[in-house]
Order: structure tokens, then C-alpha cells, then sequence
């Protein structure tokens, strides 16, 4: 922003453009290597984790004298004269769908000894991004254009001196040896629960994966569950009826260890362009692309459900989805009513093979979407099994007694 005798002042400013993911807690750590022997005089908005040796500076000694600084967000909260604009989240950012408003934080920082023109600074470089664990991978500095400034009445524009980026990447396999979430199933058709698969997450006897689990809530870990997952999310087909389908949907957290402030899911489903109805989920429909089925992001009401509470009676959320039919895709035939994919905070969950969906009992009950069904099929106009009553099968087996007496009798009349 401008140059000082031995240095300059610079404002960071950290971007979150992943629609779905967000960095929560305990916050995002930024860390890079000085070309030079740079020190940080002052920071606003942030600090360092450690000042470093600064035992060279008789009087005043700096923020940081450290090599590689690792600069943290400050908490909500702290002292208007330690604040820049956009700081002091505690590390959050929200995902760029959920909340535009909370994705990006800057903090200020004054750099000496480094220099001060454009021939004589030296970019940082070896940039690191801790957030929530490690699995983002920073690239190169890029030496780009000057950032533009413009006032708030928009009569004057102004220019940075300098301004270098830095993108970095998240990988779901670098962040973690294990997934992070798994998809259970359920239908008013079938009595049957398809659970998460077995061990999907890790295993309760093998100690070497991040599942590791306990039986109570003493220790910050999973709980013990067949699939050690974190999270759960599970799909209850709720209700069939003439012009409409419903569905519930839960998730469940099995996490000792934290809760998932400002959580979100993303639902692959073709039928959520018919969507009619959400009760307690905020939803956003994604833009889909040809041939690939309707996309939609679900995220809880603040001060609601948006805080997926630790592992425990509290930790769950579920709300109920209201489709309307589609006359020319609709059928509960193969797994059609369940979701493709679900994705919990960015992350890829483990579905439950194609094979282990529940089976609709009958294949003539498979398209109840005709509009000549009549209501009274059923109490709420249902799909269930079929089955008969004593009353039916009593009847049945009379008849076919009498049939056989009749039978019985002609063949002894016929030999007299």
C-alpha cells in the first residue's frame, strides 16, 4: 500500500472461492518463507504464533523476527484499534454460495529490512494454508497488476504499489486417509434400513486409521458406529402421494471432537428442478450442466440448525423435502428416488452400493404418478406391499374345498 524507510505496509487479503467448502474451526494459518531477512514491525487484524528471536532490537523489537512467520486470524471481538476491515473471524471463512459476505479476511502487516521500490522487494515465497488440517497445496507467487482502489463516493480511484497472489488448492486425499462422511437409506416400502457401509470411514479395531473410536463422550473422538464415519447423512423416502413425493433427510454428527458451525450439503438428484418445498433447510438450486443430473445445496437456518452440535442427543439435524411430480421421470423403479451423490462440507460421502437400495416389493406398484390412481387406494394414497388379509385367504381356501367336494361327487355319480 506504501512504502516506509525501511519497508512497507501490505494488506492481506485471503478469497474463499469453493462454492461448498468452508474453513472452520479452529481457523485457517497462513505461513510463507522471506526471500531476505524481513521482519514484521506491526500487524493489525492477525499474529504471529511466534515473535522469533528478536534480541538484535535493543528497544521496540518487532512483531516478528521469524524465518517462516505463521500469521493467525484474530478472535471476534478484539479491540477496535487492533482491527482492519474484514478481519478478526477467528479464522472462518464461509463458503462462497453460503455466505459472500463472510468469505474473504485481510489482515495488515508493516514489512522491514525488505526494501523499499519495486526493484529492491522481494516477493515471500513457499507459501503454506492450514485450514481446519492440512490438504491445501500453494502455489508460486505471481507478480500481477497493481490492485485498484476506488472511494466510497466513486469519484476517485487509487492503486496499490505492489500486489502479488498466490492461489491455493484443496485435496480431499491429502486432507485426510479416510472419508469424512457416509449416506444411509430408507423407504415407506420397505421395512429394511440400508446403513452405512461397514468400516466405511475406518474400523474399530485398527487403531493406525483416524477413526479411532470411544464408547462415551470422555475423549475427543468418534464415536464407536460399524462405519466410523464422522458424519452421516441419511434418505428416508417419507410419502408417495397423487402429485407429490416426499422425503426426510438427517444428519447425524458422531464427531467427539467439534461441531460443524455453518455445515452445508450438496445433493445430487435429476428431480431437484421440481423441488416444491423445504422446511427447515436453506436450498439453493445449482447450475446444472447438460446430461448430468439437478444439483442443489442445502445449509441450515442461522440461529436454527446452522450448528451441528458434537456427538450426543443434540447432534442432529433433519429436515423434511416436498417434490412435485414429474409425469415422465418419476418412479420409484432402481433407486430412482435416491440420490446420486451427496457431498457434506465439500467432502465425497460413501454410498451404499447400487445393489443394497431398498427393493420395491412389486414391479406393477412402480409408477404411482398416473392421474388416474384413485385416492382411496390407500389412507394417504401410498405405495405399500401387498398383502392379504385372514379374511381373503379364509375365503380362498372354502372355495377351493367346495370345488373339490363338487368334484368328488360327479366322478361318484358317474361310475354308478
Amino acid at each position: 500500500m506504501t512504502w516506509t524507510p525501511d519497508g512497507y505496509v501490505a494488506v492481506v487479503t485471503m478469497f474463499n472461492f469453493q462454492k461448498f467448502r468452508h474453513i472452520q474451526e479452529p481457523g485457517w494459518k497462513l505461513g510463507w518463507t522471506w526471500a531476505k531477512k524481513e521482519v514484521i514491525w506491526s500487524i493489525f487484524g492477525a499474529q504471529t504464533s511466534e515473535q522469533g528471536n528478536c534480541s538484535k532490537y535493543k528497544e521496540n523489537g518487532p512483531h516478528s523476527c521469524q524465518k517462516n512467520p505463521r500469521v493467525v486470524d484474530l478472535l471476534p471481538g478484539t479491540p477496535y484499534n487492533q482491527q482492519v476491515a474484514n478481519c478478526c473471524k477467528g479464522g472462518l471463512l464461509s463458503s462462497l454460495l453460503q455466505d459472500p459476505s463472510n468469505s474473504a479476511s485481510s489482515f495488515q502487516l508493516s514489512v522491514g529490512e525488505s526494501g523499499n521500490d519495486n526493484k529492491t522487494v522481494r516477493v515471500p515465497k513457499n507459501f503454506t494454508l492450514e485450514a481446519s488440517g492440512p490438504g491445501y497445496t500453494c502455489g508460486p507467487v505471481r507478480i500481477v497488476k497493481p490492485t485498484i482502489f476506488i472511494t466510497a463516493d466513486g469519484r476517485r480511484m487509487t492503486r496499490a504499489m505492489m500486489t502479488w497472489n498466490v492461489t491455493c488448492t484443496y485435496s480431499q486425499f491429502l486432507a485426510q486417509k479416510t472419508p469424512a462422511c457416509c449416506v444411509s437409506l430408507s423407504s415407506f416400502y420397505d421395512k429394511t434400513i440400508v446403513p452405512c457401509p461397514s468400516c466405511a470411514c475406518g474400523c474399530q479395531n485398527n487403531s493406525t486409521l483416524s477413526g479411532s473410536c470411544v464408547k462415551n463422550n470422555t475423549a475427543p473422538q468418534v464415536q464407536c458406529t460399524s462405519h466410523m464415519c464422522p458424519v452421516q447423512v441419511h434418505w428416508h423416502l417419507k410419502l408417495n402421494d397423487r402429485g407429490y413425493w416426499r422425503v426426510n433427510v438427517s444428519v447425524t454428527n458422531f464427531n467427539f471432537r467439534m461441531n460443524y458451525t455453518q455445515w452445508n450439503m450438496v445433493v445430487q438428484h435429476p428431480n431437484f428442478d421440481n423441488r416444491t418445498q423445504i422446511f427447515s433447510f436453506n436450498y439453493k438450486l445449482l447450475e446444472p450442466l447438460a446430461h448430468i443430473n439437478e444439483t442443489a445445496m442445502l445449509w441450515g437456518v442461522k440461529g436454527l440448525n446452522d450448528n451441528l452440535l458434537q456427538a450426543g442427543r443434540l447432534g442432529n439435524v433433519q429436515s423434511d423435502i416436498l417434490f412435485q411430480k414429474d409425469s415422465l421421470t418419476f418412479t420409484l423403479d432402481k433407486g430412482w428416488a435416491f440420490p446420486r451423490r451427496i457431498y457434506f462440507n465439500g467432502d465425497s460421502c460413501v454410498m451404499p452400493p447400487p445393489d443394497a437400495y431398498p427393493y420395491l416389493p412389486h414391479t406393477s406398484l412402480v409408477n404411482a404418478s398416473s392421474p388416474n390412481i384413485s385416492p382411496s387406494t390407500s389412507p394417504r394414497n401410498t405405495i405399500s406391499p401387498t398383502t392379504s388379509s385372514p379374511n381373503t385367504s379364509s375365503g380362498q381356501q372354502i372355495l377351493v374345498l367346495t370345488l373339490m367336494i363338487t368334484l368328488v361327487s360327479s366322478l361318484a355319480f358317474c361310475f354308478a
